[in-house]
């Protein structure tokens, strides 16, 4: 029983899969923080310029150079 213990305690697999994984999950919670961030800055900046271009007035230009 003694020497189990001591091969238990110099196991480090799983030690090393337990920091892979709250590494991997860390990465994926800062990639949905990203997202979520781009997202909503995309979307009121394609809001504003909508706004922007909607309330434009085009103005029609003689084009008639043969005059």
């Amino acid at each position: 029983m003694i020497k189990f213990i001591k091969n238990f305690r110099k196991d480090e697999d799983g030690a090393v899969t337990v920091d892979w994984v709250v590494l991997t999950a860390a990465i994926v919670g800062l990639a949905a923080v990203a997202y979520n961030a781009i997202g909503t800055g995309t979307g009121t900046l394609s809001t504003n310029v909508g706004t922007e271009i909607s309330g434009t007035t085009v103005q029609d230009i003689d084009t008639n150079f043969a005059d």
